[in-house]
């Protein structure tokens, strides 16, 4: 049998402290890709610096509207396809790559064509589809950028490779930790390109090893009991020093509920570590401090603090924190075009069209093409509020907001009596901003505008032309 202190407890055993821990790391040390890596998969604040801006601003889903058109049924059809193809997984899986090398980037296999052609956006629906996600190891030497600042693709990515294999720039996104800076090799990222979060963070992250060193030192010798016995004599001798360790071992052995004797002159006290709790929080705070500096976040990520009043009460933490989400979401953004419109011509297909001309008549008279292109123009999505309000105070806006609508109507409407056009055009938009109230009404209000403007309402009688009673004689 092996020794327990010879464990196999991995390749990694320690790799990690001796690249911390080493003298040659200094403020604005470059990072490489296996240091990078390292930190994610095994410093304590390595997957929180890199999956924690991620989660926060892809923890609620967005909310799809297709203003003109079945909106539920788009809605619907889209968001089957878009789980279909998991793309909320791969964006997320993207930006962390990104975050952790300065450089990831997602590229679209079909089934039985090339990777270096153009997609054929029309027919995707009819293809098979594969995404993988790529770090700087499978695109190392295409994602290095051209430096020639004449050159019309200076500093921008014209496309991926991976062993060897180059795609086609409509079937790949390329996602960056921050803009690339002119002739700025990034170790990690294989390239002129963005850096790695850890990047300014390195320093920090070396000293933070150090404070949990420090914090296991603390809790080793939290437990230990120093004794002051009193010594027989000037003269030791082997049944003195019987007899001390005697009492020694049973101040070891002595538990709840035991009962321990010792001379008139002994004293059993606990090692003092109080003047060590103020130095520690103070150097842990300041090297959490600095690694959120150096990483560009706030420091409350990091932390793991609460927030004193809620996240969604206005306090400076929640809105500091409500701003960088909304940064992280705008970073995002390219990856979730590109999904966007995969996921449109997939799911609003030409056999998606034919069910929807079944069941909707209206939709018998035009064509695909017009009624596809009408969809996306009029596609959009919001994300919800980083900052959290009460339901309550949700529908106090909502209903603020009706408010004005109906007022818009009664100031608007008499004066376009005798302007159909205009009188659907306003109602129409009185009942888009009216469906966007969600708090007050369930259901959304859809009117044929077509026939609102065949249709303009009636005139009153006018008094004294003996119709008031009798309106149908005025028709």
């Amino acid at each position: 049998m092996s020794d327990d202190n010879e464990i196999d407890m991995g390749s990694n055993i320690g790799r990690l402290t001796q690249v911390l821990e080493s003298e040659g790391i200094e403020p604005g040390s470059q990072v490489g890709y296996e240091i990078c890596k390292l930190i994610y998969l095994y410093h304590p604040l390595g997957g929180k610096m890199v999956d924690r801006p991620i989660k926060l601003a892809m923890g609620e889903s967005r909310t799809v509207h297709v203003t003109r058109g079945p909106e539920k049924r788009l809605r619907e059809a889209f968001e089957a396809e878009w789980k279909v193809i998991k793309a909320d997984k791969i964006i997320a899986n993207v930006a962390r790559q990104s975050r952790i090398y300065g450089v990831g980037a997602v590229v679209m296999l079909i089934d039985g064509q090339d990777a270096n052609s153009a997609v054929e956006f029309s027919d995707l629906y009819k293809q098979g589809v594969t995404f993988n996600v790529l770090d700087p190891m499978n695109t190392a030497g295409s994602i290095v950028l051209n430096q020639d600042p004449n050159s019309p693709d200076f500093q921008k990515v014209s496309s991926v490779s991976a062993a060897g294999k180059a795609y086609h720039q409509s079937r790949c996104c390329v996602m960056m930790n921050e803009e690339p800076i002119y002739l700025a090799y990034t170790s990690s990222a294989f390239g002129f390109s963005g850096r790695s979060v850890f990047q300014r963070a390195l320093y920090p992250l070396k000293s933070f090893i150090q404070s949990m060193r420090a914090d296991d030192m603390v809790t080793i010798k939290a437990g230990l009991l120093v004794a002051f016995i009193q010594q027989a004599g000037s003269v030791v001798t082997k049944a003195m020093q019987a007899m001390s360790g005697i009492k020694r071992a049973m101040l070891k052995r002595g538990a709840n509920g035991d009962v321990l004797q010792i001379g008139l002159q002994d004293r059993i006290e606990s090692l003092d570590l109080q003047n060590l709790e103020k130095p520690l929080d103070t150097a842990r705070n300041h090297i959490l401090a600095n690694i959120a500096t150096a990483a560009d976040m706030p420091a409350i990520l990091l932390n793991s603090e609460t927030f004193t009043r809620g996240f969604g009460e206005g306090t400076e933490d929640a809105k500091a924190v409500a701003q960088y989400i909304d940064d992280v979401r705008k970073d995002l953004q390219p990856l979730y075009d590109f999904f966007v419109r995969i996921v449109q011509y997939r799911a609003w297909s030409p056999d998606f069209f034919e069910a929807l001309q079944s069941d909707l008549p209206e939709y018998q008279k035009i064509s695909y093409s017009t009624a596809f292109t009408s969809w996306i123009n009029n596609f959009e999505y919001t994300w919800p509020s980083a900052l959290k309000e009460p339901e309550s105070e949700k529908v106090k806006v909502d209903e603020t907001r009706f408010k004005a609508i109906t007022e818009m109507l009664t100031a608007l409407l008499p004066q376009l009596a005798d302007d159909p056009e205009n009188r659907a055009t306003l109602i129409k938009w009185a009942c888009e901003n009216a469906n966007m109230n969600e708090h007050l009404f369930a259901d959304r209000l859809e009117l044929d505008y077509d026939l609102l403007r065949e249709n303009p309402p009636q005139k009153p009688p006018a008094p004294g032309d003996g119709n008031e009673l009798f309106p149908e004689r005025a028709a």
